[in-house]
């Protein structure tokens, strides 16, 4: 991919709408039939749309640098807030039919503790993606100069941060609005939910790094190096 603003704001595009996406089809569960612990994992349905948002900020921070892919997660912050303010203001309109208002309560409703905790998960896993994936590429690159190495901190940056967005969401909204943590007959169950969630993101994890390479085979270590720095 070409160092072009065009790109950049395809780029951009891509996170926006995968993150607000992802806030409208978290409400539905998906079963994956994978047992664990005694029960069977379960995902929130975002699952696949917000893995796409780290691979975009790391596309964007190997070719337009640190500065630009934290610009992007912290606008992707305002889309989050802007999108659940219309979400809400559409839900306390008057509605012309009682069953599509109850139907859209069910879907898009938005609960104020899973709100906090997809907030608060958020903007620390991707800030944290971001810083980390910075720190071990100008490690590598300032030893090494071998660029193939984009699999190091592609891949550590994400699974990483992919740890701090589970534990803090399923916390949150579980461990806290469901009062799961406080409740000893419910720890292994809340336990089980973050281990779960958290091994089948590390899996769509690796599987973005084959994209994350083709995305960024057109830049050249130098030029990276140039980036990381700016």
């Amino acid at each position: 991919m070409k160092k072009t603003n065009k790109n950049l704001m395809l780029c951009g595009m891509v996170f926006a709408v995968s993150l607000v996406v992802s806030n409208v089809v978290t409400a539905k569960t998906i079963q994956t039939g994978i047992p664990l612990f005694g029960s069977t994992i379960t995902l929130p349905g975002a699952a696949l749309c917000y893995a796409i948002t780290f691979l975009m900020t790391d596309v964007i921070g190997e070719i337009w640098g640190r500065k630009a892919a934290q610009t992007v997660v912290n606008w992707g912050f305002v889309c989050q807030l802007l999108a659940t303010g219309l979400i809400l203001l559409t839900q306390y309109l008057p509605a012309a039919n009682a069953e599509m208002q109850v139907s859209y309560d069910m879907l898009l409703g938005q609960n104020v503790i899973f709100v906090i905790g997809s907030m608060t998960a958020y903007f620390l896993s991707q800030s944290w993606d971001v810083w980390v994936f910075h720190k071990i590429r100008d490690n590598v690159l300032a030893r090494t100069s071998n660029e193939k190495l984009r699999f190091l901190w592609n891949n550590a940056s994400t699974m990483t941060s992919q740890i701090i967005d589970t534990v803090v969401f399923v916390g949150i909204a579980f461990g806290i609005g469901f009062g799961w943590l406080f409740d000893p007959a419910m720890l292994p169950a809340l336990g089980a939910m973050m281990v779960g969630q958290y091994l089948i993101k590390l899996v769509l994890a690796a599987c973005d790094t084959p994209f994350f390479y083709l995305l960024t085979r057109r830049m050249p270590a130098s030029g990276a190096m140039q980036q990381a720095e700016a």
